[in-house]
């Protein structure tokens, strides 16, 4: 089956999802209200210089302050990892740029310090590069990037390079020749691995438009004091039409109309061949159903992933670490106890994978394989896990297995989760997960009617609390409640209070039965 980006258009909410023979793999969601800072320029105002982290916070005129640090200000001069060119978004389709210099440059930029590079109070042009997560800010560089179909230019970046994907030499040279000719000064390109075999005049057109782009840039923010954002990043679905349209995939399937026309001009400017991918679905049966996408989208939210031999997988999500836990659940194998183990693990290495794609998580993973005692058992797991995460176009660190079977791994993270992103916390547990059990809810309440006691002159005290623990403390309890009442000497009633939390309840004094 064929590769196909799937779009569901709403008023109120985009929805892109890659579909890889049939099966869905990565998913995107944009809301108007919540739209993605990645790309975005603004002209920031500092705020503060911290020379303690080396790093300084910028004003955008958002939410929150952005974090700028020092080696985001040095320009270019010096490359930095290949991964760190911002502005192609999504973040996880960023070409894997080769920037070319002496191994010895890349040791690390010049020993400057923050302080000596901006000032609070000063105007500086930024680009987002991370979007704020949880409690944190977006994260911006100075070192802008202006992504097109077939070039990045980098108005910072005083040099050229070509994407390490492409490996011929002669082709290498070329698309040198040409966008060096093309190079403003003080300015660079690189090629994007879609630029091989593309005509020099089409590249040519290519770096053009992206150096106007920035000329136009640089006008709009002559004479401007106050922070702006100054050019916005793409809406996803262009993003998408513009990042993901390589020779894998095969179609874009749209299911509205001018999200539709919008691309196909869009396609039309950057790529005209394109065009001829998409496509309008027009079936009555919403689009993500017709595709099996909605099922996929539940299962991306269950804390327990259900493998087919009947082993599962439990997703735990914390603010830095995610851990993963490997179980045989309902499978009990066929030969002896290695051989389960070895085939659950195995089974778990895939959906493991796929699970961390499709819900889009990063930071640390902890990954809690059943223990195998055979060290080839260890060893193929891990071999199996290292291939599996081949597909994934975000960076993955993988450390060796541990002799508990525990393997670490970390995975980058340019955007929230996708249970972030849908989900929020529980306003009953408070995101905890869990609540104090109606008996430990019961004991705590007989703990603070015999330590409140001597506080009441009335003769009676009187207990709202949920009307579950009501009838627990009045029913199983109830032997226990005359103990409580003949400790503290006054007569105890118990009243039901529908809106109360099941671990909220309140004691207080009454004078008579009748006053309750």
């Amino acid at each position: 089956m064929s590769n196909q980006l799937v779009v569901n258009m709403a008023n109120y909410e985009t929805r892109v999802v890659l579909l890889e023979n049939g099966i869905a793999s990565e998913l995107y969601i944009e809301r108007p209200s919540e739209r993605g800072l990645v790309g975005n320029i603004y002209l920031g105002k500092v705020q503060r210089v911290l020379p303690g982290m080396q790093a300084a916070f910028i004003e955008l005129g958002l939410d929150k302050a952005a974090f700028l640090y020092v080696g985001d200000v040095v320009p270019l001069d010096v490359p930095v990892h290949e991964d760190d060119v911002p502005g192609e978004a999504p973040q996880e389709h960023k070409e894997e740029l080769e920037l070319e210099r002496p191994v010895q440059e890349y040791r690390g930029r010049p020993k400057v310090k923050i302080e000596d590079l901006v000032k609070p109070g000063q105007m500086i042009l930024v680009q987002v590069t991370k979007e704020p997560i949880s409690t944190k800010g977006p994260r911006v560089s100075c070192n802008i990037s202006i992504p097109g179909r077939h070039v990045v230019f980098m108005p910072t970046y005083n040099h050229v390079g070509v994407s390490r994907k492409i490996l011929d030499e002669e082709e290498r040279a070329r698309l040198k020749k040409v966008m060096s000719t093309q190079r403003p000064k003080g300015g660079g390109f690189v090629a994007r691995t879609v630029a091989q075999h593309i005509p020099d005049e089409k590249l040519e057109r290519d770096c053009q438009s992206l150096v106007n782009i920035w000329k136009s840039i640089q006008d709009k923010i002559k004479g401007k004091i106050k922070p702006f954002l100054v050019q916005a990043e793409l809406d996803l679905v262009l993003k998408c039409a513009r990042e993901m349209t390589n020779d894998n995939l095969d179609k874009i399937i749209i299911d509205q109309d001018t999200c539709f026309q919008r691309t196909k001009e869009f396609l039309e400017n950057i790529e005209p061949a394109l065009v001829a991918r998409l496509e309008l679905y027009e079936k009555k049966e919403p689009i993500f159903e017709y595709y099996g996408v909605e099922s996929e989208i539940s299962r991306a939210m269950s804390r327990k992933v259900w493998l087919k031999s009947g082993g599962y997988l439990v997703i735990d999500q914390a603010e830095a670490l995610t851990v993963i836990d490997v179980n045989t659940g309902k499978f009990v194998g066929k030969r002896n106890l290695e051989d389960t183990i070895l085939r659950t693990n195995l089974e778990a290495v895939k959906e493991e994978a796929f699970q961390l794609r499709l819900r889009n998580i990063g930071g640390m993973v902890i990954i809690d394989f059943i223990d195998m005692e055979v060290s080839q058992d260890r060893e193929k797991v891990l071999n199996a896990l290292l291939e599996a995460l081949k597909k994934d176009k975000a960076r993955c660190n993988v450390v060796k297995i541990s002799e508990l079977g525990l393997v670490e791994m970390t995975r980058q993270r340019t955007r929230e989760s996708l249970e972030r992103q849908l989900c929020e916390p529980c306003f009953y547990c408070d995101g905890k997960g869990t609540l104090k059990s109606k008996k430990t809810i019961a004991y705590e309440i007989f703990r603070a009617l015999e330590k409140r006691a001597h506080h009441f002159s009335e003769p009676a005290l009187v207990v709202h609390a949920h009307p579950e623990i009501v009838d627990l403390i009045c029913d199983e309890e109830q032997d226990n409640l005359l103990k409580v009442e003949e400790n503290c000497s006054k007569q105890i009633i118990v009243r039901p209070r529908g809106s109360f939390h099941q671990e909220h309840f309140d004691v207080f004094g009454s004078k008579l039965v009748s006053d309750v």
